[in-house]
């Protein structure tokens, strides 16, 4: 498979940031690999990354990535070895997989998805069922996904502390692949199969600055690892809390907030000699498919909202109320592909990279949020499975992939070590 053609504006500051990752590669593995010895490893995550061409960074992290489908299936192999890793690590004897999908049984890109990492783990040597949440679906129900592919979804049913199917499937391991936005079901309390990943990772409860947080520590550590200013890869961020869009409750200290960030920004940028305007996003500090999200360049941009944009930010998947918010610096992307902005979104199962895409949309700008109605996906073709060749120019484009690779297992170290601090059976 081609890779896409890439086009990067303003290479100086990230060649040389790429130049560093590419000269340290054994010095990286080796220390991703006293992490991973010292921290447990999330099941599977996605990371969004912005390439600034002075920064590349990674601005969201999803821990139940539903975009399977959109990656070159030349790597399915990849995939493939990384499933059986991860199942391995929690349950050597595991022949079963229940996997538990998101209850939105329209969208049928998603079911692709849901078919793809089927295809995955039956490929690994498991046995892979599907139960769902959904009450609407009370007996087996055959699903039809966007490239024809069938899949059937059925009622959970729970004996003691085991979720089972109705002919008595008992699963070894079970997978949730539904972000559990709409809050914690009593039937995934205190089981004692395995489930993955935990329930501490739903948005029910998880927050994007707890994880941000958590990147601050890696991202430093790392930085000092290959001698870097942590901010090349780390993008500032804020908390706000009690805010109530709605009543425009909170917009004073939101206002606030944005203003110290752009300063904080404007800094770095003169430091760097960086022409181009600070901005940032505002978005819900947890939830998930790119709701709640405003790019703003000033702070009387959140002053005063009218109703639309107002109720955008008041409401998230599943309707959950926004009162807290994620003020995070925001990173142009400079990388566009046949004029449209793009952004990579790098894929990894267990410790392992396994593929990507580009998300692409042509209605937005470089300081957009492209995570919205319209964006396309274009696979990311990690040439020779995410190695670099260290032979060659920083960035081409396996070293520009291993860099990715590289930004986004830091982010997935950071959803290890935010895991473990928000466990609720931590002693």
């Amino acid at each position: 498979m081609a890779v896409p053609h890439l086009t990067t504006a303003l290479t100086g500051p990230l060649l040389e940031l790429e130049s560093r990752i590419l000269a340290a590669q054994p010095q990286i593995e080796h220390w991703f690999r006293s992490q991973w010895n010292a921290h447990a490893v999330p099941f599977y995550g996605s990371v969004d990354l912005r390439n600034s061409g002075f920064k590349l960074a990674p601005v969201d992290m999803n821990l139940f990535p539903g975009g399977f489908n959109n990656l070159n299936p030349d790597f399915t192999p990849l995939a493939v070895q990384a499933a059986q890793s991860a199942v391995e690590k929690v349950c050597p004897e595991a022949r079963s997989l229940l996997l538990i999908p998101e209850n939105h049984t329209r969208n049928t890109f998603y079911l692709q998805n849901v078919a793809t990492l089927v295809h995955i783990f039956e490929q690994a040597g498991l046995k892979v069922r599907l139960g769902t949440l959904n009450p609407q679906i009370t007996a087996p129900t055959e699903l039809v996904a966007a490239n024809g592919a069938l899949v059937t979804v059925e009622p959970i049913v729970r004996h003691g502390n085991r979720l089972t199917l109705a002919d008595g499937f008992n699963p070894c391991v079970v997978l949730l692949n539904n972000d559990l936005s709409s809050g914690l079901p009593e039937l995934l309390k205190g089981l004692e199969q395995h489930l993955l990943p935990p329930l501490h990772a739903g948005w029910a409860v998880r927050r994007k600055t707890n994880h941000f947080a958590a990147y601050d520590r890696v991202a430093d550590e790392f930085a000092r690892l290959i001698s870097i200013d942590p901010w090349l890869i780390n993008p500032y961020f804020a908390h706000c809390t009690g805010l109530d869009f709605h009543a425009r409750q909170g917009e004073d200290t939101l206002a606030e907030t944005v203003e110290t960030m752009l300063a904080k920004i404007a800094a770095k940028y003169r430091e760097y000699g960086i022409d181009q305007e600070p901005f940032v996003i505002v978005k819900a500090d947890a939830g998930t498919y790119g709701m709640g999200v405003m790019t703003v360049k000033h702070p009387d941009d959140v002053r005063g909202l009218n109703r639309k944009a107002r109720n955008k930010m008041a409401v998230v998947k599943e309707g959950l109320e926004v009162s807290e918010v994620i003020v995070q610096e925001g990173v142009y992307t400079f990388e566009s592909i046949e004029d449209a902005v793009a952004e990579p979104v790098v894929y990894m199962m267990d410790r392992f990279v396994i593929g990507g895409f580009y998300r692409v949309h042509t209605g937005r700008g470089v300081d957009e949020n492209l995570n919205a109605p319209g964006m396309q996906f274009l696979p990311l073709s990690f040439e020779t499975a995410c190695l670099p060749d260290r032979n060659a120019t920083p960035d081409c484009p396996p070293n520009r992939f291993y860099a990715y690779g590289v930004i986004a297992r830091l982010a997935l170290l950071a959803a290890a070590l935010e895991l473990e601090a928000t466990d609720p059976e931590r002693d």
